[in-house]
């Protein structure tokens, strides 16, 4: 259900402020004269590329964004496999939808139709505790198959197509209306933000919101909501990353480690 396709890159402009020195004038004496006065230190510029993609000498010319969907299944049937691609790959428009859920993860909504992946069989699944409801304990389970396959990546060689496809996901971000920014810093930051999710001890508390009226709900596992604030509060993709369950979330900061070494460094794998 949760795809986290998957990094941080806050841009922050650091002003400084040049300081003016003066003399007092002593009393019978001439005045010295005034030293020039210092000019304000010039804030260094954040840099446009914070973590460039190099393209891998030998790359085969990409196709056009809007005819690249052949092309992209045949790669990624060679790193995952023909069945691994059909069963958890959405392959049209695949960059388009790898940028625009990369982008909504530090926000509150990452809508699932956006998503590269088909949503998880299954419903989300509760249990009643003491404190009331809960996670489901084999709510996890649902999700195992997708981080199974995650966990099983060579990060060197799925980094290596993901420098090769680069300047798919650059010009869909730039279209997705970032003109000028850069992608590969926006996966970064997302990524960094997904290994700072919290884990806190013990079932997490979840339920329903109160909802007036006569309406009936049809669908509610899909409105269950974190009990604590602060939980409820995180980003979309944080949030995604504790509903996998803990086990689950643990095994994914692992990979997404790996992952953001690589494409911030200068290691890439052979493809």
């Amino acid at each position: 259900m949760y795809r986290l396709w998957v990094g941080l890159v806050s841009l922050v402009l650091l002003i400084v402020i040049g300081a003016y020195f003066w003399l007092r004038q002593e009393p019978a004496q001439l005045s010295p004269p005034a030293p020039a006065a210092l000019p304000p230190a010039i804030a260094q510029a954040e840099p446009a590329i914070k973590y460039p993609i190099l393209t891998p000498p030998g790359t085969t010319e990409l196709p056009p964004l809007e005819r690249a969907d052949d092309f992209v299944r045949e790669q990624l049937t060679e790193l995952l496999g023909d069945k691994s691609v059909k069963t958890f790959v959405q392959l049209e428009d695949f960059a388009r939808r790898v940028v625009a859920t990369v982008d909504n993860l530090p926000r509150s909504l990452a809508p699932p139709r956006m998503w590269p992946i088909p949503t998880t069989s299954g419903r989300f699944t509760v249990e009643t505790a003491e404190s009331g409801s809960v996670i489901g304990a084999t709510n996890a389970t649902r999700y195992t198959p997708f981080v199974a396959l995650v966990e099983s990546l060579d990060a060197g060689r799925a980094v290596a197509l993901y420098q090769r496809l680069y300047p798919l996901f650059q010009n869909a971000y730039e279209a997705l209306g970032y003109p000028g920014k850069y992608f590969n810093d926006r996966l970064v930051e997302v990524i960094d933000l997904l290994l700072a999710t919290p884990e806190p001890p013990g079932p997490l508390k979840v339920e329903l919101p109160d909802i007036q009226g006569p309406l009936k709900l049809t669908h509610p596992w899909v409105l269950y909501h974190f009990s604590d604030p602060a939980l409820e509060g995180l980003s979309s993709g944080q949030k995604i990353m504790l509903r996998v369950g803990r086990e689950n979330e643990k095994r994914l900061k692992a990979k997404l480690a790996e992952i953001r070494k690589l494409v911030v460094g200068d290691r890439v794998g052979r493809f």
